[in-house]
């Protein structure tokens, strides 16, 4: 298994080098221009996203569909993640990781409008897509649409399952001295309550769940930068410089070069907020939406609130609580965030929990979504039921085993997720920027709404 695991760590290293940051970041700054910056319409994409429309075709609500890709994506790569990045990379990390998150909000939606745009209707009446449809559909490349169908299926056990398990069941464990055996049952018995019901049950739960979840969060962090008031100044310019500078940060930061840094921001901000990976556009084909611009700029918010709001939230608190508290362990990202809440009396530790736990949990929620729909598109529907038992029962797997090895597997699946969904978004830019013409830049959104 050592061995197995340093074979990933190499792999992994790999497929996050110099080659994947100018594919993921060059799609996105591409894109970004491309479509005449699509981020200065991210208030009006914030109003659409709550806006109901019962006599648009879909499977659940714009806001169901949202909220199930951000109960998908605001899970422990936003707390735990942004803080191994930090870790691994040093404070210049944030700072990559927010771009990736700001210029990746272009890239987020091309992929929700492509969603829409060759999504299909199911003999019995649901809605199917994501980028597997767009490669056949778009450009007749089956063969690749099969590679990200089955890269999902499988990345779908590590990032969205066993990953978010085990920091559950880490923390009832830590805060609680609750068994992981015990843990990892109720989270299992409660994820098959949740998944049996399809997707109008899953995005009903996690439409509950999101806001409630956010919202004390991010009370949480806001309350910590009050008090690291005096050393937000400090924060923002150890980020900003040592982005771009391989010196020794200082405060307490170890040195990292630029390319680490780089490296692990984009890696987890990419973990975060999934704009490139294809992941988000499965669940966007199931909205109900009169046409493709109105839910790919939908889905663009979510990773504004996903990256933009959260994870640079969560990056300024933990360099600020390093800087200002030197006693803090840097080394461990697994426990930085930690040790930054429990600095909030009395209430840091458990708001730090109820954050993990409910971010884990939809996160389980909204990749079992994903990995079904991509065994449906190469195996058909008949396979969904075992994949669904099989993903249950993996969620009380990852409760009590170690995951340095689905960590390292987590991120080469991510990966190569993304490569053949970057390739649909560059080769079909010209539908996407066509779409946004017809709709967007000619003003006709707000009529055809």
């Amino acid at each position: 298994m050592q061995c197995l695991n340093d074979f990933l760590t190499e792999v992994s290293g790999l497929l996050w080098g110099w080659p994947m940051i100018i594919l993921l970041l060059g799609t996105h700054l591409f894109l970004t221009i491309r479509l005449r910056f699509p981020q200065r319409h991210i208030f009006k994409a914030i109003r659409l996203s709550v806006k109901r429309d019962p006599d648009a075709t879909g499977d659940v609500s714009q806001f169901g569909a949202l909220a199930t890709a951000l109960a998908a994506t605001i899970g422990t790569g936003n707390i735990i993640g942004v803080a191994t990045a930090i870790a691994l990379g040093g404070p210049g990390a944030v700072l990559w990781c927010w771009l990736t998150g700001v210029f990746g909000i272009a890239t987020k939606y091309a992929e929700g409008l492509l969603a829409i745009k060759y999504r299909v209707k199911t003999k019995n009446g649901k809605m199917l897509g994501g980028p597997m449809y767009a490669l056949e559909r778009g450009l007749g490349w089956r063969w690749l649409a099969i590679l990200f169908a089955v890269f999902t299926a499988l990345a779908a056990f590590g990032i969205g399952n066993t990953v978010q398990a085990n920091a559950i069941a880490t923390v009832a464990q830590e805060s609680y001295g609750v068994s992981p055996y015990i843990t990892g049952t109720i989270v299992c018995l409660l994820t098959g309550a949740v998944v049996l019901g399809g997707v109008k049950s899953i995005a009903r739960v996690c439409g509950m769940l999101v806001p409630v979840m956010a919202f004390f969060y991010v009370a949480g962090c806001v309350y910590i930068l009050f008090v690291n008031a005096d050393y937000l100044g400090a924060a923002l310019r150890m980020i900003v410089l040592s982005a771009f500078s391989p010196e020794a940060a200082g405060g307490g930061f170890v040195g990292s070069t630029v390319m680490m840094a780089a490296r692990f921001g984009i890696a987890r901000g990419l973990f975060s907020n999934e704009s490139g990976m294809g992941s988000a556009p499965i669940v966007a084909a199931a909205a109900q939406t009169k046409n493709p611009v109105r839910q790919a700029l939908v889905s663009s918010s979510g990773t504004f609130w996903d990256t933009v709001v959260i994870c640079a939230l969560t990056g300024l608190v933990i360099v600020s609580s390093v800087i200002a508290y030197p006693d803090i362990d840097f080394s461990n990202g697994a426990t930085l965030t930690k040790a930054a809440f429990s600095k909030i009396p009395y209430v840091g530790t458990p708001l730090l929990t109820f954050g993990l736990l409910t971010f884990s949990f939809s996160t389980i929620l909204g990749w079992c979504y994903y990995g079904e729909r991509a065994v449906e598109y190469f195996k058909g529907r008949q396979w969904v039921k075992g994949y669904r038992v099989i993903y249950i029962t993996a969620v009380f797997v990852g409760s009590v085993m170690n995951l340095a090895l689905v960590w390292n597997l987590a991120d080469c699946m991510n990966a190569l997720m993304a490569i053949p969904n970057l390739i649909s978004l560059l080769c079909l830019n010209g539908i996407i920027v066509h779409e946004t013409r017809k709709y967007l830049w000619k003003g006709r959104l707000d009529k055809a709404m």
